[in-house]
This record gives C-alpha cells, structure tokens and sequence, in this order.
C-alpha cells in the first residue's frame, strides 16, 4: 500500500436511514480525483451505529463501487473479541486490504485483555491490522507497553498504528524508537498532527473525506519540505476542527460540508446525536470553510 491520504469515508443516509449507494459512488468517485491512496470504513462511518449485517453490506457496497480501483480499510472494533473476529474474517474474505480496530470501550478491560483482543483479530486474518487508539472519544489510552507487545508477536507490517491518545508526537517518537524507524503509523485527527508528527515517519494520514483537497496540499506541502505552507493550511484546518470536539460533532460538521459541497444531499445521521448544529455555527464553519478555501487557492 502506498504512503498518503486513506480518508474515512462518510455514509450518505436516506430517510429511511439507509445507505445511499448513489451518493456515496459520488463521494468515493470525488475522493480519488484528488489522488488519495485509499479509503477507510471506520468510527466516523457510523460503523458502531449499523448492525453487524449493516456493517458487511456497507464494506461490500464500498468495494463494488471501488472495483478494485484503491484498496479498503474497514473497521472491525467491537464491543467483544468475538464479534471483532468474525468481522475481520468476513472483510478480509470479502476483499479488504487491511483492518482497523479499536478497543472495546463501553466494558473497561485490563491489558491483557485488550491484548488478547488484538491477538485474536491478528491470527483470525492474513492482512494486516491497524490498532486505533481513539481514546479522545471513547475508552482509555492504550498502554505503550501493549503496543510493544503486540509488535514483538507480529512485527510491523501485521500491526500498524493510528495513535490518537495524547500527546501523540511522543507516542509516535516512542513506537519509531522500539521498532527502529519501522513502525506503520496513521496521523489521525483530520490533520491536526501532521505538523509535529510527519517528520517522524508517518505512512499516511486517515482524515475525513470533507476537506481532501486541503489535507492534500497539507500532506503535499509537507512532502516537498514547504513547511510554510504546511503551517498556513494547518491554521485553517485547526480552525475547522473547533467545532469538532466529539466523535458526533465529527460526523455532523463533515456531513455539512460534504452537502454544502454538493456531494451529499442530507447530513443525516443515525441518532440518537448530541450534536446538532444551530444556524449560528453553521455560520460559523461557513466562515472558516471559506478562509481554507482561499487559501487552499
């Protein structure tokens, strides 16, 4: 799989709060027109609010819109080891290239536990897997001890890493450290990192799908060593992520904007939610929207 930008993909919903394949051919056809290296099917997807049988229609929907196109990462977190694995078997058998996982969050679990968890998805598929730790929204840190564990059993191209938990520089920094530069590691936060973390040797970026064409020339200006511009788009997109502090508020500001932008006609969402934006915020993100635009231009 190639370095870059793997955006999470949002899920268009009808009234009936199914999926829409029509708008999200649109959204995936708009993604890979900014040359993004693969998409991803994960928290921001409203995985954890579909069905375990939602949950395989809406990788298959993805893949056969892909037709082999760019490579898909879907999530297979879950609430119990087995339900993980029975997932990642399915979406390894139906054509992932990878897997991603968070812990499970809603029973608090000791570190042998959450180990075991991950041994378990590991050894039930071929492809590799991607621990995410999304502790800003939902459980506790993974212990960094738990990291090295895992990649003393199955090295660094079994187990990649998103590490989301702060301070993440230093997590990033210390994962580099243990495996000597080799560790597989995705910023995470819709960019928000990348300044303090590419240097380290980031594999790719897993942002939403909302502003791809301002994390590419974030990533882009980063590549080329225009840490200028880098810092100047990093400012917008920061402005941006304050009306995102909640893994809800995610979903509702970049479903906004994916309307705004004309690929998605509604910004519903499976509720219940508790982000619901007011007129004045979305003034708001309008105003921030536009700036990032001007100076993506």
């Amino acid at each position: 799989m190639n370095r870059g930008i793997f955006p999470v993909l949002q899920m268009p919903l009808n009234e009936l709060e199914e999926i829409e394949p029509k708008e999200l051919r649109r959204e995936i056809d708009w993604l890979i027109s900014f040359g993004v290296e693969g998409v991803v099917l994960a928290m921001v997807s409203e995985v954890m609010r579909f069905s375990f049988e939602e949950r395989r229609h809406q990788w298959q929907l993805v893949l056969e819109i892909l037709e082999g196109r760019l490579p898909l990462i879907v999530s297979v977190g879950a609430e119990s080891t087995r339900v993980a694995v029975k997932l990642a078997k399915q979406a390894a058998s139906d054509g992932a290239a990878m897997l991603i996982a968070t812990p499970p969050a809603t029973y608090p679990a000791t570190s042998d536990e959450i180990f075991s968890y991950y041994e378990a998805i590991v050894e039930s598929v071929a492809i590799p897997v991607v621990v995410q730790d999304a502790s800003n929204y939902m459980g506790q840190p993974l212990p960094m001890e738990l990291y090295e564990r895992l990649l003393e059993k199955f090295g660094t191209e079994r187990i990649q890493f998103k590490p989301e938990a702060k301070p993440v520089r230093d997590r990033v920094a210390r994962l580099q450290g243990i495996t000597g530069g080799e560790a597989k590691i995705f910023e995470g936060q819709s960019g928000m990192d990348l300044l303090e973390t590419h240097e380290l040797g980031l594999v790719g970026t897993m942002p939403g799908s909302e502003i791809v064409w301002a994390i590419s020339k974030l990533w882009n200006s980063l590549e080329s060593g225009d840490f200028e511009s880098a810092k100047q788009i990093h400012q917008g997109i920061s402005e941006l992520i304050e009306f995102q502090q909640t893994i809800d508020a995610y979903v509702a500001v970049e479903k906004y904007l994916l309307v705004k932008q004309g690929i998605f006609t509604s910004a519903r969402q499976r509720g219940p939610v508790s982000t619901i934006l007011s007129e004045s915020t979305k003034a708001g993100i309008d105003r921030v929207f536009e700036k990032l635009i001007s100076m993506i231009d």
